[in-house]
């Protein structure tokens, strides 16, 4: 359909018009210590094991804990785990547990509760989403098929003390074990509740689940037994409210201390004098970016897929219609990642795109452009029609909803679409991998259906590689021949940007949503 409105090009929306009162009044009900947050969705569940959604595993890291954790710096330090050795030539982690560490049922935490964790992963009749966090571990697959009744690739060794082996070395393996699927669950409780360990469970983390009221609120209390330093404020709650009009007007209520803020309230706030100083930002790990399906005409010639890299202005986009809230990006790794010289991009030549166009084009048809039924979308997805058309692309834009859209790009019909790829864990191969390695077309993250062995072979040796330069000399060969074929064209790393109440004291804002344990944050 084609979407009629290229008046909001060169000027945001004017934002929304509030009620506006002073932080200070009185919020309803709030309890001492406790800080109020929001979530625009009710999370699935709070069960690690099945947690595929941000809300899920914001909420689960301040409940839980792994072996290990990732510091402000991104890198990888004790959580469970007080050491642990690499052998093997980096198959081989032999972990060893810190001692006195408990459950909140008391149970202390001991290497069976890791073995029985990881094996709940990967069981057959769990039918786990996060299966692939783990299965790098040996044997891993065949327990996963029902071949083997145990998990070959753990070991213990002692009551603090255990070996993992894994198929082959996988040199970012231990930013998987920061992940929300390693965290520890305690056996007794999960069979003891069953299905209601998912809405009532039980971790070591520096919180404890205190009531969760679906779609209304969560409530989370101090753990005042946890063996780390303990949190600053009593507790939190969050509180579910999809609408961002509504929350916006909560939080200058005073009933939130914190929110995320909408594109459709950013210029507001930036230009208030009240609440400017007040902007917390933090550059994320992310990548957003216009993917071309590479398996079907028109845009299985690479040169037509340069050509749109050519017509479209970037640059121009990100200054105006996104307000700056955003980096450029030249390829799929964010800055942040990369430790080498980004690859060359395609800057902006409209004339060399209608000529290339001219070319290359022989068969004409409509480009089918799928995108998601967001407000902020369907306006991106006109501005870019509109670049397109005027270098003599003929652009349809198709909107679903997110669940049809996704289904639609993992079976590859669309010619285009609008997508970003946030990290898991922070490592380049996290980019490059799913996005681009031939293993994963469709729902395992290569939505465009791109294919080249050398990019595979580079991305393969780079993930065996333990020496970090010559990692990164493989990635960086990897995302330079990406970057060239142009399977995508990347826009920006998106930043974020929250707000807080003035009295919120060492609120951050964390790349990677299962870094944030609540620990720092006071009045």
């Amino acid at each position: 359909m084609k979407l009629n409105r290229l008046r909001h090009f060169f000027i945001f929306f004017a934002s929304f018009s509030f009620l506006t009162s002073c932080y200070s009044c009185s919020p309803v009900n709030r309890p001492d210590g406790y800080i109020y947050l929001r979530l625009n969705s009710n999370p699935t569940t709070l069960d690690p094991a099945f947690i595929v959604d941000v809300a899920g595993g914001n909420i689960s890291s301040k409940l839980f804990n792994g072996l290990v954790k990732l510091d402000e710096n991104l890198s990888i330090v004790p959580d469970i785990a007080e050491s642990w050795e690499i052998e093997d030539n980096g198959k081989t982690y032999i972990f060893h547990l810190k001692h006195g560490v408990f459950f909140t049922n008391n149970q202390e935490v001991t290497s069976s509760d890791f073995k029985y964790s990881f094996k709940r992963i990967l069981s057959p009749q769990n039918t786990s989403p996060n299966t692939w966090v783990l299965d790098k571990i040996s044997g891993a697959k065949d327990y996963l098929n029902g071949r083997a009744e145990d998990l070959a690739g753990f070991e213990i060794i002692d009551k603090y003390t255990f070996r993992i082996r894994l198929e082959r070395p996988f040199i970012p393996f231990l930013n998987l074990l920061a992940m929300t699927a390693a965290y520890v669950v305690p056996q007794e409780e999960v069979e003891r509740r069953g299905a209601d360990f998912s809405s009532s469970p039980v971790g070591t983390g520096p919180f404890m689940l205190g009531a969760w009221k679906h779609n209304n609120e969560i409530v989370l209390a101090r753990n005042n037994n946890y063996f780390m330093d303990k949190a600053k404020v009593d507790g939190i709650i969050y509180r579910i409210i999809p609408e961002d009009l509504t929350a916006v007007t909560e939080f200058e209520l005073g009933n939130l201390d914190v929110i995320d803020i909408p594109a459709s309230v950013y210029a507001k706030y930036r230009k208030s004098s009240k609440w400017q100083n007040l902007i917390e930002s933090a550059e994320g790990l992310n990548t957003y970016y216009l993917g071309f399906n590479c398996s079907r005409p028109p845009f299985d010639n690479s040169n037509l897929r340069k050509a749109a890299a050519f017509a479209i202005d970037r640059k121009k986009i990100l200054e105006t219609f996104y307000e700056k809230r955003g980096v450029p990006a030249s390829g799929p790794v964010p800055d942040t990642l990369r430790k080498w010289d980004p690859p060359d991009t395609y800057e902006y030549n409209p004339e060399k795109a209608r000529r290339i166009v001219e070319e290359e084009w022989m068969r004409r048809k409509d480009v089918e452009f799928y995108i998601t039924s967001d407000r902020e979308v369907a306006d991106m997805a006109e501005i870019i029609q509109f670049y397109l058309e005027k270098a003599g692309f003929e652009i349809k834009i198709i909107q679903l909803e997110w669940s049809a859209y996704k289904s639609a790009l993992n079976k590859g019909e669309a010619d285009m679409f609008w997508m970003s790829w946030w990290a898991d864990y922070p490592d380049p191969e996290n980019f490059l991998f799913p996005l681009f390695h031939s293993s994963n077309h469709g729902s395992s993250g290569n939505r465009t259906q791109y294919t080249n062995r050398e990019v595979d072979s580079f991305i393969n040796k780079g993930q065996a590689s333990r020496d970090l330069q010559e990692r990164n000399r493989y990635y960086m060969q990897a995302e330079k021949i990406i970057a060239k074929e142009s399977p995508c064209i990347f826009f920006w790393h998106k930043k974020h940007f929250a707000l807080r109440q003035p009295y919120l004291k060492d609120y951050r804002i964390y790349p990677i949503h299962n870094m944030d344990k609540g620990l720092e944050v006071f009045f």
